[in-house]
């Protein structure tokens, strides 16, 4: 799997998880808190450049590393976020 650099961004009650290249924003993973320890991954999506790099498993792994340090558990509604965790 190659490497890719992840930021986090959070707005409010919402955030991602993204990779940009080059100022062009090339795979996110949002997600949305529920109370003060839930976050809900919601929508994953990786451009063509990045499918079958492990872009979308490295975005789905920050969140979830993210969620263990600060204590929140992790629902992953996204369907590919899902099949990551199953």
């Amino acid at each position: 799997m190659s490497q890719h650099a992840i930021t986090r961004e959070s707005d409010g009650h919402k955030g991602a998880f993204v990779i940009d290249r080059a100022g062009a924003r090339l795979a996110t993973m949002t997600y949305t808190t529920a109370g003060d320890d839930v976050i809900i991954i919601d929508h994953t999506e990786v451009s063509d450049t990045l499918r079958g790099t492990g872009a979308g498993k490295a975005l789905v792994t920050a969140a979830v590393e993210w969620a263990r340090a600060e204590h929140k558990h992790v629902m992953p509604l996204c369907p590919f976020a899902k099949a990551i965790f199953d």
